[in-house]
């Protein structure tokens, strides 16, 4: 595997903390790369020192197979580009935003006009190069920090909770351009999130950091099907649920998580324990069908999240799941707020965690 960037045994000592502790990571090239983790963890010093934004107080770094000296650590800067979390923007207009960066670089007028063009074409945005950049929404001002950041054509881009506080049809705009600018111009990209959603679909790897340190790195298959302690620990993760565990006399364990909830799994265990069910998994339907599904509950839908391709529902069945379909199944199935429904998954897919 190819490394964009290399982080050898780097630490970060601000006064009496450390926010990163003796990181060793390689980032992929041409790939997305996901970092989670809870705040304060070490996600933003980290992003700021693959930006060039902060030197590591200990470590050595390699941009290309180039070692970051200070000699060029002006030169390596030009190679990659942040867009932080809290969106900045001057007080003019869209273009004149998108533009500054490239003045900086020395850009002629005309390549900053085609520039501009582009950026705002890929953020979907096309038409708004007049309109007064503070007056936008909080989802389109993300959209125009995005536009100026990938105006500048950098090798590296790197996005701290770049859907943050946005709605969700906002947020599904961010992640496709993601999907989009890596897919097309093979740009290597890094990602700082708390979002589960983005981290399981969008990466191809994905690295844990707690307390400074990176505690787990793989693809989000890897990541997510071991579903370990560190990552339960913060993550926030849907339709997982604590309960009693009994082994049943078929050799299969059933577990109470309340509200006459019983979901049965296949991994036999006593006692407490927690189970995860990945919200994939789940059909849906209707009707009551006939399934070798071992758990098959009916509710009633109390969220619809439009995630643009996908939509979410949060079903009560006196405890609540979150279920992923297509927006096709959706549309065809004509599912509304309160529609009665049945789900239905193998004991195989639930996690013990």
């Amino acid at each position: 595997m190819s490394g964009m960037f290399e982080l050898n045994n780097v630490t970060k000592i601000y006064g009496e903390i450390t926010a990163l502790n003796n990181i060793t990571l390689k980032i992929p090239r041409n790939q997305i790369f996901t970092i989670i983790g809870p705040n304060g963890s070490g996600k933003t010093t980290l992003l700021k020192i693959l930006a060039f934004l902060e030197r590591p107080t200990k470590g050595t770094l390699l941009f290309d197979g180039e070692l970051v000296k200070e000699r060029n650590l002006d030169r390596l800067r030009l190679n990659s580009t942040m867009v932080f979390q809290k969106t900045t923007l001057f007080d003019t207009t869209v273009a004149k935003n998108i533009a500054y960066g490239l003045r900086l670089r020395g850009s002629s007028k005309n390549e900053i006009a085609e520039k501009i063009r582009n950026a705002l074409r890929i953020v979907r945005l096309e038409g708004y190069e007049k309109r007064h950049a503070k007056k936008l929404s909080g989802g389109e001002q993300q959209r125009v920090a995005l536009a100026r950041a990938l105006a500048l054509n950098t090798k590296l881009l790197l996005l701290d909770e770049p859907t943050a506080n946005l709605d969700p049809k906002n947020a599904y705009i961010i992640e496709e351009i993601i999907a989009t600018v890596n897919r097309e111009s093979k740009a290597t990209i890094v990602m700082a999130t708390h979002n589960m959603f983005q981290a399981k679909n969008l990466p191809q790897r994905i690295a844990l950091i707690t307390n400074g340190k990176i505690s787990e790195v793989g693809t989000p298959t890897e990541i997510f099907g071991s579903l370990s302690k560190t990552l339960i620990s913060f993550a926030a993760l849907e339709n997982t649920f604590n309960g009693s565990a009994k082994v049943t006399e078929d050799g299969t364990t059933v577990v109470d998580i309340g509200n006459g909830v019983q979901i049965e799994a296949t991994v036999q265990r006593h006692g407490k324990i927690s189970v995860f069910v990945s919200p994939e998994d789940i059909i849906l339907s209707e009707r009551r069908f006939t399934s070798s599904a071992r758990n098959v509950f009916k509710g009633k839908i109390v969220e619809i999240s439009d995630l643009g391709s996908v939509v979410k529902l949060k079903v009560d069945v006196g405890k609540l799941f979150t279920v992923q379909i297509t927006k096709r199944s959706f549309n065809e199935i004509r599912l509304n707020l309160n529609t009665e429904v049945f789900l239905a998954f193998k004991a195989s897919s639930v996690q013990i965690v």
